[in-house]
Order: structure tokens, then C-alpha cells, then sequence
């Protein structure tokens, strides 16, 4: 593939396949592949939505390039610095390939950070840039169609000034994006939308800027086998927006199965607004920001065989250690939900069941019915951590509609209170009086 992958691509016909060769290709619009299209690499090809500031000047004790900004944009996205609040923002720069963190004045340049002056398209940063490379990301996206069954496989894809909710790779229906490293894009690496039978397999998805993954509105999806790490890195809000690891929404069916989910500033995976009969299983999901696993205003879903270890011990706002903000498996005012067989250890809290006040949506009013939770292996240690049960005064639980047995639990003390229901707190042999886990295995270990 030449420079111009973007024509050569447009004017195909069906059913191609196009390889890539080793080296960097630089997008300057999305490739737009037909149905049954093949994209690939065995070179090790980089598809790049930068470009290159290389003409700089010193003012000030800082350096500026001009001339390549877009004209100023409105978008939405809520920030972890919501005084700022300048995550949502696309552009990205890189200095021989460390990501600058950006400030919202020239005053607040300082070395290792990057000032955006729109008006003035103007960009600053507070290291001395000659002699090195810096990249501007300004392309929004790399691969998107809404042709059917194409495949991309073993690029790398980065640098793309993605939208905020928007993914450098977007999948269709019956899409396969496997053994890719999607990397330092600005919003989410890979995104299914209305990607019904689509496989997201075996990709490296690391530092994009606010998600890993994102799914919407899709039948039958499968994410697995993936490494999702490190992502979130331009600032979104930690605890309750959709950055972090993965988060799926308004979809049918499908599963995420098989991830590491590790190290994400946000939730681990989140599945979020009505989904329906999602399966979770097999992740090792490992000290993300948030909760390990959050399952919120679905039905259906199954939360099975998941390794979740040292998750939602972020402190940005919002952040906190109590059942309402969470734990290693957080269940929010949903439906027909089952939670068995996961090892659940060393989270700020261990399995979280919240019942919230939520409005209502196509199934009618959201409620919290029908949890299971069995044959769990959950350890608590130290400070306030704990499982069990909250409750909205608008959103009394009935009795009966969470269950809890067959669990085995490692604790500290068995007179420590470590298990809670709707604000009464509990020791294990309390707890077991009060009617739940009767069937449970408590230790101290």
C-alpha cells in the first residue's frame, strides 16, 4: 500500500485484500473498506492520524508551532478536572513518542505539557522540540464502514484525534479486527456500533485517551482475548463516566471473555443501559481505577469465572470506599443478574449490590431484581471493605430478590463487620443470623 491508502481503498471493489507495508502510513482520512475487505500487515505496519510540527520558535521559554490546529470545536465528555475541563478536546501531542499532557493556558506550559491556543492556531509546549520528533494527532478516525465482514488484522493504529465516545476503529456487522495494537488515540481504540456478529480478538489496546473499548447497540459481539491496559490517559472522569477498560451499552447477547483488563484509569468493564444477556467471563480484570466489573441498569447478564484483584482504589472525585461506590463486582439496580464462581480479592469492596433510584426505560421501571450471587471466592481484609447490599429509600429491595449462598470468604477477623445491608453493618456470624450466605464458608486467612 502506498501513502494514499485511503483512494486505493475507495476505489476497490469488493471483497480485496490489502497489505500493508512495514513501515508508517499516514491517514489523512478514515479508510473506508467494502464488504468482505481484508486490511492487513506481516510487517509490522503503523497507520498514523498524526502529523509532523517540525518548524518551531522559541518565545518565552516556550516553543510554538503554527498553522495546524483546526478552527476551535465544541464537543462533549466530563473530565476528571471539571474546572479545566479539557479532556474532550482531540488533538494529542507527542514528542518522540511521550504523550504531552495538555493544560488549558499558555501560562500553565511547563516541560512535558502542551497549550492549544485555537484562536491563534497555535501550539506550545515547554520542552526544547528541535532535534526531535513531534507529532500532532488530527486525523478522527482510521478505519470505519458500514460494509460487512471485512477484517483487519496485525497493524499498529495511533495518533487518531478521535471524538470523545468515538473509536479509531469502528466495527460494522460480522467484522473481524484481531492481533492489532491500537494504541495513544485520543478517545476509544476500538468501537462496535450496530457491529452485530462482530470479533474483536487477541489486539493489544493500551493508552488511548479515554476507553479501550466501546460497544453500542450490538447483537451477538464477542470481545475476547484482548489485552486492555492503561487506557484513559487524556483525563476523563474516573469514577462514573465511560472511561477505563471497556464499557458495552444497549446491546443483545455476546460476551467479553478471555481479557486482562489491567491498569485502567476508570471502570474495568462496564456494561451500562440496557444490555441484555451479556455474559463476563474468564477476565483477569486487575487494578483498575474503579470497580473491577460494574453491570448497571441491564438484565440478564451472567458475571462468571472473572479473576477480579485490587480494583477501585482511585481517589479523583467522586472516588470513595463505600458499597454505593462500589467494589470488585458492582450489580446497579439490575435484572436477572448471576454472579458465580469468580475470585474476588484485595478490591476496595468485594461484591456490591446497589439499588438506586433510576427512572424508567424500555422494559419499564428499572429496578433491582433476581441477583444471585454463588459459589464466589471473595477476600476481604482492612479498612471499610465489604459486600452486600444498598439501597435507595425509593429503591427498597424486596425480600427474596437477592440471594446469597454456597460463597467461601477470607477474612481478617470473623468479628470484623464486614458484610452490610442497606446501612446496618455486620460480622460474619452476624450476617449469617440475618439470613444471608447461610450456606457460605467464613475463614480467617
Amino acid at each position: 500500500m502506498s501513502q494514499n491508502a485511503a483512494a486505493i481503498i475507495d476505489a476497490a471493489v469488493a471483497g480485496k485484500t490489502f497489505c500493508f507495508q512495514a513501515g508508517l502510513h499516514r491517514i489523512t482520512r478514515p479508510l473506508h473498506p467494502k464488504a468482505n475487505t481484508t486490511l492487513g500487515s506481516d510487517r509490522g505496519a503503523v497507520l498514523t492520524g498524526s502529523v509532523r510540527l517540525s518548524t518551531w520558535t522559541a518565545i518565552s521559554g516556550d516553543w510554538v508551532a503554527k498553522g495546524a490546529l483546526p478552527a476551535a470545536y465544541s464537543l462533549t465528555g466530563q473530565c476528571e478536572d471539571n474546572v479545566a475541563n479539557i479532556c474532550y478536546l482531540r488533538e494529542q501531542l507527542f514528542l518522540n513518542g511521550l504523550h504531552l499532557k495538555r493544560v488549558n493556558s499558555r501560562a500553565a506550559v511547563v516541560p512535558g505539557t502542551f497549550y492549544a491556543d485555537y484562536a491563534g492556531n497555535a501550539s506550545y509546549i515547554g520542552d526544547n522540540p528541535l532535534g526531535k520528533a513531534v507529532e500532532m494527532s488530527k486525523t478522527r478516525t482510521a478505519i470505519e464502514s458500514s460494509a460487512t465482514n471485512v477484517t483487519v488484522r496485525g497493524l499498529t493504529v495511533e495518533h487518531f484525534a478521535s471524538a470523545p465516545q468515538a473509536g479509531a476503529v469502528v466495527l460494522s456487522p460480522g467484522w473481524k479486527v484481531y492481533a492489532n495494537n491500537i494504541r495513544w488515540n485520543h478517545a476509544i481504540g476500538a468501537m462496535l456500533v450496530n457491529a452485530d456478529g462482530a470479533v474483536l480478538e487477541k489486539n493489544l489496546i493500551q493508552y488511548n485517551g479515554q476507553l479501550g473499548v466501546g460497544q453500542y447497540s450490538t447483537v451477538n459481539g464477542v470481545i475476547r482475548g484482548n489485552l486492555i491496559s492503561s487506557n484513559n490517559t487524556d483525563g476523563f472522569w474516573i469514577a462514573d463516566w465511560e472511561s477505563g477498560g471497556v464499557k458495552t451499552t444497549w446491546s443483545t447477547g455476546g460476551s467479553v471473555s478471555g481479557n486482562q483488563i489491567k491498569s485502567n484509569r476508570g471502570v474495568g468493564l462496564w456494561s451500562d443501559a440496557y444490555d441484555d444477556g451479556r455474559l463476563f467471563n474468564r477476565n483477569q480484570i486487575t487494578g483498575n481505577a474503579a470497580d473491577g466489573i460494574r453491570f448497571e441498569i441491564g438484565r440478564n447478564g451472567v458475571i462468571d469465572n472473572n479473576t477480579v484483584t485490587g480494583n477501585g482504589f482511585g481517589t479523583g472525585r467522586g472516588s470513595g470506599t463505600s458499597l454505593w461506590d462500589g467494589g470488585g463486582i458492582n450489580v446497579n439496580t439490575s435484572s436477572n443478574v448471576k454472579i458465580t464462581n469468580n475470585a474476588v480479592s484485595g478490591n476496595v469492596n468485594g461484591i456490591s449490590i446497589q439499588s438506586r433510584t433510576r427512572g424508567s426505560g424500555p422494559w419499564g421501571l428499572n429496578v433491582l431484581r433476581d441477583v444471585l450471587v454463588t459459589t464466589n471466592r471473595v477476600t476481604m481484609r482492612g479498612g471499610t471493605t465489604s459486600t452486600g447490599m444498598v439501597q435507595n429509600s425509593g429503591s427498597v429491595i424486596p425480600a427474596g430478590e437477592v440471594v446469597l449462598k454456597g460463597n467461601t470468604y477470607t477474612l481478617d477477623s470473623l468479628s470484623a463487620k464486614r458484610f452490610q445491608k442497606a446501612g446496618q453493618w455486620f460480622t460474619a456470624p452476624q450476617w449469617k443470623a440475618n439470613g444471608q450466605d447461610a450456606t457460605s464458608t467464613f475463614t480467617v486467612g
